[in-house]
Order: C-alpha cells, then structure tokens, then sequence
C-alpha cells in the first residue's frame, strides 16, 4: 500500500475524527481572529536596517514624526466677512482644544512678534483676538496678513487664489494608534460636517493622519466586500458548471474556513492588514475553489465510470488528492518566496499566504471527500456537465488544432512574445505615495486641492547636522540654508520651504518695527543687537521653536512635494543632492534627504528588486518540482514555456497601458506564476500516469489527458478569472490592475496550459 492509499484510508475510516478535528481548529482560528490590528501608519517598504530607514529614524528621533499634520482648506474670502472669520476661527479653535491635538498653525493662533524696547525682547501678541473681533478692521486685517507678514506667506493664506487653511499637529505618542483612528472618524470629522452644514462652506481635508486613516477604512472595508462578493461569483459560477445545490454548498463551506484560518492566523502573529495582507482572505477564496473543481470533477467523473462510491473517493484522495498536493506547494512556495527578501511588507504576505494555501488545500482534502460519503451518488442530471456537448466540442476543437496546426500555435505564440517584448521596455516604477490611493474617493479630490493651491502634501524633510552644539544659530549655518532654500524655491514642484532661516528673517523684521522690507538674514553686527532682544524673549510660539533642536545642533528645512511622476522625483532628488553638496562641505556639515516621499520612493525600488528575486526563485522551485515528477531537462522546459508567456504578456500589457510598478501592483507576477503552473502540473500529473498505462504512446497520453483534465482546467481557470476580476470594483487603482491583469494571465495560461503544452510534448516526443 502506497502513501496515498495509507492517505485514503485514514480520511474514509476516521471522518467523524476528522471532523472534530477541523471544526476545534475553526473555533481556534475564529478565537485568534478578534487580535487582528489594522496598521495606522504607512507601510514600511524598506527592512530597519536600510541606509534610508536609519536617515528617517535620526530625524524623527531630533523632530519627532514629520507626518503628524490634518490640514483643512477652504477656498473662500473669509477676509470680508467677520461673521465667517469668527466661524473660521472657532472652528480651529474648537479642533484645537481636544486633547489628541498638541497645537494649530491658523489665523486664530498667529502670533506677531513685537519689539518690547524697555525689557529688550520681542512679544509675541496675537494677531486675532476673537473676543474683540467686533473691533477688527479686515481692510487692515487682509493688508497685514498680504504683506506684512511674509514669514507666513503661503502657509495659511494663499492670496493669488484666496485660499485659507488651519494646520493641525496631533500629539506623536498617538500618532499610530488606534486613538487616531477614534480622533479622527468620531470627533474630528463630525465637527467639521457641522461647520459645513451651519456655514455652507466646503471644507477640504488632507494630511498624512487623515489621508492614512480613511485610507485605512477603505481597505478594510474592500477586504469585507471582495469575502463577499468574490464568494457570492464563485458559488453562482460553480453552480452553472455543476448544477449541483450541495456540491456548491461544500465549496463555499471550505472556502469559508479557509477565510476564517487566515484571518486566525493573521491574528496569531499579530501581523497588521496592509493593504497586502488585505488581499489574502480573497485570494484564498479564488485558490481554494480550483481545489474543490478537481476533487469533485474527479469525484464525478469516476461514479460515471463504474458508480462505486467508495472506490470514487479513493481515487479522488489517491490521484487528485497528489496532484493537488503539488500543485498547493508550488503556489505556496511562489508566495513563500517573499519571506527570504528584506521587505517586512511582503514577509508578511509570503508566510500568512504560504500557510493558507496548504491550509486550504488540507482544508478540501479532508472535508470534500467526507462530505461526499455521507450522501447519495451524484443523480444523473448533476453528471451532465461531463458529457456536456459545448465542452466536448471545444475539447475536439483543441484536438483539432493540436493534431494539424501546431505551426499556427508557434506562431502566434511567438508572435505575443515579440509584441510583449516591447511593451516590457516600456514599463516604469512609480515611487509616487498618492497613486496607490483611491482616486474616486473625497477625500483623495481634497489632496488634489492643497496639492494645486498649496503645493502638495506629502512631506519632504532636509536634516542638517552642523556638527557641533549652537552651530544652526552661526550666520554662516543660517546663509547656507538661506541658500538652499532659495534653490528649493525655483523647484516649481516643491511648496514654500520652512526653517530657522525663517525665523531668524521675522527677528530682523521686528527688530525694524515689523516693516516687511527688513526679512532677510541680520548682518553679523545686526545678529549681536537682534540675539540680545531673543535671548530675553519667551516664545509660546510653537512654529517659531520646531525647526531647530533643543541643542541647536540640528536644523530642518521642510517642504512638500506635488504628485509628480517618479521620474521627476528622482531628477529633484538629484537636484537637492548636488545643490547640497555644493554649499554644505562634507567634513564640517551633515546633510540628508529625507521623508515619507524619500522613504516610499526608494521602497518601491527595493520592492522591484525583491519582485526579481522571488520570482526568480518561485521558477526555480517550479523547475524542482517538474524534475521531481519527469527527472528530465527537457520536461522542465516544455512545462515552464506554458506559464512564462502568460507572464511576459502581463508584463507587456503593463507597459502599452502604461500600468507602473509598484507596492500594489508588484504581486500580479508572483501570484499569476504560482496559479498558473497548477494546471501544468494537473496535465503533467494526468500524462505521467497515462504514459505508463498507454505504454509510452505519447500522441495518446497527451489527447487523453487533455479529455480528462481539460474540463477541470476550464472550470478552474473561469473561476479564477471571475474570482480576480472581483478587484477590479475597488477603488485602488494598484487593487483594479492586480485583478485585471492576474484574472486575463490566468485566462491565457489556460489557453498555454490547453494548446501549447500539448503541442510541445508531442513535438518533442523523441
């Protein structure tokens, strides 16, 4: 008695057991599901140790997180109205005195800075007084803000197209907790509804704490309707093929608690859903119907035969039980792959995916067949399919175009090869944050308008380290980033840059009774008289004191930057580095780019490399695989052939539709490849056995392996099509890429899998 057999047995003989066994473990997953975390910050594209990573960490670790900001803009003169300015200003005022706020940049809280020449310092007196708004001459209100104040010019107040906004900073310690989450959906968003309604003023909302969490929401949100819907296609395509109530019931069924393990074990591990990790529930789904199609056709096809129930499900356990073995672990090693790369994001996905579709597969292995024993024999009409005329003429049709016009296969085949070839070279890398978010949602049109009227939202910072304690306070530190700074400026990409240089400008300004014309940076001799009148001063001002650290060791220049392609981003990169290296000299400054633009963009890049080299290894593990089964070179050619044009076509699509790579659309390669070769190694399985039981007459194995598997491959890969073609309802363009792309790879892989293979293995057959 082989293993199989010994397999077979112990399924049939132990099925209450069995049972007991899979719903305990159910229960135990379900139990372990109620710790799943949802992430509250950006996904980490790069592993800790990365040169970029530490840059960001000494940075957070001088000025703590840089993407701690909700912004709200409004497009209104407010300046003309008081009732509106109050209405503005109460609004800000309102957000401001929740505890999750740690302080607001806004016309409410503007602090002016006057020369106190009696004590020798500078005050700092409001620039509003909402008690006295009464009082409040907005002419002069307008005029001051205008062109009085330049230190603020385009911070709050964008004149050229009278725009306002209000910059809240939330508190660090809870900036990734779920207290942001609470913050933001239950206090912060009401409030500002309300103001909206009362004032009838459109209110718009970005920053990263906000963009982070609705982004959040959505994803866990898609991850609820893709369970549902991807399980609502496959149960109504399943149905059409088998007409079967029950047989449809216990797929869903195994899917089901293939769903409910994965979410069990996501909890175990205490890993978060990313919006990588989100995608597996589905994925799970659209794997694991393939396993129930074969068992049961299988099943099926075997009561047809001689009608022996028992001798069936044994033959189901022993030949498809094996080959679907085979084919679980060569999908669970192409994700298994992930976890050798240096990507936390992705070692993630590749454990918890690699464990489920095992999971999935043992899953199927125990329930199908139990299930199946404890009723009837198929009725006649539920075997119908199997003797379908519409299927059998496409199968004779296959035949057909193997048997005479394999010259015609070649060559269309070859054809796509060369067509694809070039869109590959016209494939790009987008590093850019915003493109993997959902275009078609608000609060994505409100970054689209501080990215148009402020310049952008994602934060790019420049970490200057003068070596030693008070340097950023030596003029010869403030001209150097003066300069910098004026570099940054001719960028039209990059908003208004901030910094101490700014502050030490207004200190000039006010020590020449606040006239506009003196904000520069203070002669040496100026510094000696406008240092005293600082030195005696106490600043509640919190903009005036985050640019520099408590040593004064450190500065910060912060700007942001527009959507713009990764390429530009690269070229301002370069930019900033050669503008840097020209005015900073290296042994006595340090400088470093850095921020959430820097870290996803050379994330992204990281992530195409890893992309390389678990794809690489996924064929190399295939190739073992198919030496295991044929122990012959050749073999593992024809069999890989089949799978590596569907995906060279997917790489060729993703170029002439101008589809970039990136985080979210970086697995359609890994999970196409890793899908896709089951079906080789169900024909292969099917043509080994035939060989042996047709004595080596290769034209024959290959037609009738074709008959038997070729409806199960038919059914699977429509299945699999429909299932991925759930993502394309989603709202993240990576998400609708993925589905459209994996769901059209797996329909040409089974055309590969249906045509070329067959017509490889006879053309090779000496």
């Amino acid at each position: 008695m082989n293993t199989w057999d010994a397999i077979s047995r112990i399924i049939l003989k132990n099925r209450i057991f069995l049972l007991t066994f899979i719903l305990i473990t159910t229960l135990f997953w379900l139990f372990k599901s109620q710790n799943l975390k949802f992430t509250f910050k950006e996904a980490n594209l790069l592993p800790d140790y990365h040169e970029e990573n530490i840059i960001y960490n000494e940075f957070t670790s001088h000025f703590g997180d840089e993407g701690n900001s909700i912004v709200i803009g409004i497009k209104d003169s407010i300046l003309s109205s008081k009732e509106k300015l109050f209405a503005w200003n109460n609004l800000t005022k309102k957000l401001n005195s929740f505890s999750e706020i740690e302080y607001s940049i806004s016309l409410n809280d503007l602090k002016i800075l006057e020369k106190n020449k009696d004590s020798i310092r500078f005050d700092f007196i409001p620039l509003i007084n909402n008690d006295s708004i009464k009082k409040i001459d907005l002419n002069y209100l307008k005029n001051k803000i205008k062109n009085g104040l330049p230190f603020y010019k385009n911070l709050i107040y964008n004149d050229e197209n009278e725009t306002f906004r209000s910059i809240l900073i939330m508190q660090n310690d809870i900036i990734n907790t779920n207290s942001r989450k609470e913050f933001i959906l239950k206090k912060f968003i009401p409030i500002v509804e309300s103001f909206e309604k009362l004032n009838k003023i459109d209110v718009k909302i970005s920053g990263m704490p906000y963009v982070r969490t609705l982004n959040a929401e959505n994803i866990l949100n898609e991850m609820k309707i893709f369970v549902l819907i991807a399980i609502l296609v496959t149960a109504f395509i399943f149905f059409l093929f088998f007409k079967s109530i029950t047989a449809t019931l216990i797929s869903i069924l195994v899917v089901i608690i293939g769903v409910i393990w994965a979410l069990g074990t996501l909890g175990l591990f205490q890993y978060e859903i990313t919006v990588l990790t989100a995608l597996i529930p589905p994925l799970i789904i659209v794997i694991g119907i393939p396993n129930c199609i074969y068992l049961i056709n299988k099943y099926q096809q075997e009561i047809l035969n001689h009608g022996n129930q028992i001798k069936s499900l044994k033959t189901v356990i022993v030949k498809i039980g094996k080959a679907t073995l085979i084919t679980n672990l060569t999908t669970a090693s192409g994700f298994a792959t992930f976890i050798l790369t240096n990507s936390k994001l992705l070692k993630e996905f590749g454990v918890i995916a690699s464990l489920n579709v095992i999971g999935i597969f043992v899953i199927s292995l125990i329930i199908i067949p139990i299930y199946f024993s404890y009723f009837p024999i198929p009725q006649k009409k539920h075997l119908n399919h199997l003797e379908s005329k519409s299927i059998n003429s496409l199968l004779k049709w296959m035949e057909n175009k193997i048997n005479y016009n394999k010259k015609i296969i070649y060559s269309i085949s070859f054809t796509l090869l060369l067509i694809c070839s070039y869109g590959i070279s016209q494939i790009k890398i987008s590093g850019n944050i915003l493109e993997d978010m959902p275009q078609s949602k608000n609060f994505f049109k409100d970054i689209i308008f501080f990215n148009d009227y402020f310049n952008g939202i994602v934060p790019l910072e420049i970490l200057i380290n003068t070596g030693r304690k008070n340097g950023v306070k030596n003029l010869a530190s403030i001209k150097k980033i003066d300069r910098l700074k004026s570099v940054i400026k001719t960028i039209p990409e990059l908003s208004r840059p901030i910094s101490i240089v700014d502050v030490v400008k207004y200190s000039k300004q006010t020590f020449y009774n606040g006239n506009p014309i003196f904000f520069k940076i203070p002669s040496r001799q100026e510094n000696n008289f406008i240092s005293q009148y600082i030195k005696n001063s106490k600043s509640d001002s919190k903009i005036l004191n985050t640019y520099s650290d408590e040593s004064n060791q450190y500065a910060r220049i912060t700007t942001y930057m527009k959507d713009v392609n990764t390429q530009r981003m690269y070229e301002i990169e370069e930019i900033l580095k050669q503008s840097i290296n020209e005015i900073f000299p290296q042994k006595k400054y340090s400088v470093k780019l850095t921020g959430k633009s820097i870290l996803f963009l050379k994330g992204t890049e990281f992530l195409v490399r890893n992309l390389i080299f678990s794809l690489s290894l996924a064929i190399f593990l295939i190739a073992i695989f198919m030496a295991f089964m044929f122990k012959s070179i050749k073999m593992i050619v024809i069999s890989l052939i089949p799978n590596l044009l569907p995906l060279i076509f997917t790489a060729g699509a993703m170029g002439f539709l101008g589809i970039s790579l990136r985080p979210s659309t970086i697995l359609v390669f890994t999970i196409a490849f890793g899908i896709s070769v089951d079906d080789t190694i169900h024909f292969l399985a099917k043509y080994r056995q035939e060989l042996w039981d047709n004595n080596f007459d290769i034209n024959k194995s290959v037609f009738k392996s074709l008959n038997e598997t070729g409806v199960s491959m038919f059914y699977t890969s429509i299945v699999l099509f429909f299932g991925f073609s759930v993502f394309l309802i989603s709202d993240f363009g990576g998400t609708i890429a993925l589905g459209g792309l994996v769901s059209t790879t797996l329909l040409l892989a089974m055309l590969t899998n249906l045509l070329l293979l067959p017509s490889l293995l006879i053309s090779f057959k000496k």
